[in-house]
This record gives C-alpha cells, structure tokens and sequence, in this order.
C-alpha cells in the first residue's frame, strides 16, 4: 500500500536540516507524498528530553492531513520513531523505516560516558556536545539521561513492517546490537551496508529500498 504521509525524526545534536532528512523530503515531494520533519531540537536543545520528542513526534503524526503513516528515524529519531509507533492512538502509523538506530539510547548508549562520566553529568547538569546542526558546543541537560532510562526499545512488540538500515562501520551504533534485536522480529527487514554512522555512501540504496517499501516504486 502506498503512504500518504511521511514523519521525520532527526537525530541526536542534528536538525530538519540534516543531509538525509533532505533527500527524503525531496524524493517524497516529487512523487506527491506528504512530508513533515518537526525539530526535535525545539524549544531548546539544553531541556531536550524522550519525553519532549515523542510530545514532537506524536503532534507530526496527527497532523498528517493522509494515511497511511510512515514514520522514518535516524539514529536517536529511530529510538524516538519506535516509541512514538507504540503510542500511536491515530491508527495512521502502519511501517517505519530506521537507519542506524540507536536502540539502547535509553540504556548503553549513555552509559559509554562512564559512570565517571555520568557523575560529572549529574553535579554539574550539563553536558557539553558537538551539535552539528549549529557546528558548535552546545549543552544538553542531565534530564535526558535520566528520562531516557524510561524507554526500552527491546521490550517493544511491535507487530508493523519495518525496513532497518544498518552500518557494519558504525562507531555509535552497535551493528551486533541491532542485528540481536532485528533477530527475533520477523516483520523487521534488516539492511546491513558497508558504512559508518551517517550511512552516507548508501544512501542511494537506502531511498531506493525505501521508495519500494513505502509503496512508492514507479512501476
């Protein structure tokens, strides 16, 4: 079945305005699809929380004006595009598609700081990240460490299609991680490329794939 409308969700310290949002936004338009990319990084990126985007995320999908849905994520907007499916009240969501989801968000990820690390997160309140959106430092609150430990990507059963793209070269994504969840979830398509983190010399592929799991191949 063709989509109407697709959701973006952005990744972490990036923006709407990020390469890949950009060349599904593009793709889209021209084949008459419905596309929104709501900036998670709003109303600042210092009280960013899971919470917040999902609020974000959960606003794009009601307002989409057609169904079906599909909901693409990259990176923590995978972790966010995954939640926000399990709370869908609409009915509109029926596949998402992920690239280099950062499934343990919510547990690991965050823990690759240290405890060390977190402690001095936790004293201080901040934490001082590259955003490349902005090409610059910007601070993030000790708030998203603790919401994030809310969500738990792997304890989600969720039943739609989804298309999974994933670099084997990943330095902030585990492969082995996402092939361990992809494993015991049979609607989940798992694409691993020969790639690092952006999955930006695949990303022709990436679309290719995407325009026919979105229902959207020219025939």
């Amino acid at each position: 079945m063709r989509i109407g409308h697709a959701v973006y969700l952005h990744g972490f310290a990036s923006s709407p305005a990020s390469s890949k949002a950009g060349r599904f936004a593009r793709e889209l338009e021209a084949r008459g699809v419905g596309f929104s990319c709501p900036d998670l990084n709003q109303p600042a990126f210092e009280t960013l929380t899971v919470t917040r985007m999902l609020d974000h995320a959960r606003e794009a999908i009601a307002a989409a004006p057609r169904g079906p849905v599909a909901l693409v994520g990259s990176s923590l907007g995978a972790f966010v595009a995954l939640h926000a499916a399990a709370q869908d009240t609409t009915g509109k969501v029926d596949r998402l598609v992920l690239m280099a989801p950062a499934l343990d968000f919510g547990g690991n990820r965050l823990r690759q700081l240290g405890e060390h690390g977190i402690d001095e997160w936790r004293r201080a309140g901040w934490l001082d990240v590259h955003h490349y959106a902005f090409d610059e430092p910007r601070r993030v609150g000790y708030a998203l460490y603790e919401d994030a430990a809310r969500y738990d990507a792997f304890a989600l059963d969720l039943k739609m299609p989804m298309l999974v793209f994933q670099g084997r070269q990943d330095a902030s994504v585990d492969p082995v991680m996402v092939e361990r969840w992809a494993s015991t979830r049979p609607n989940v398509d798992l694409r691993l490329v020969d790639d690092d983190h952006q999955l930006t010399q695949s990303i022709d592929g990436v679309w290719d794939a995407a325009e026919r799991f979105l229902g959207l191949a020219r025939l």
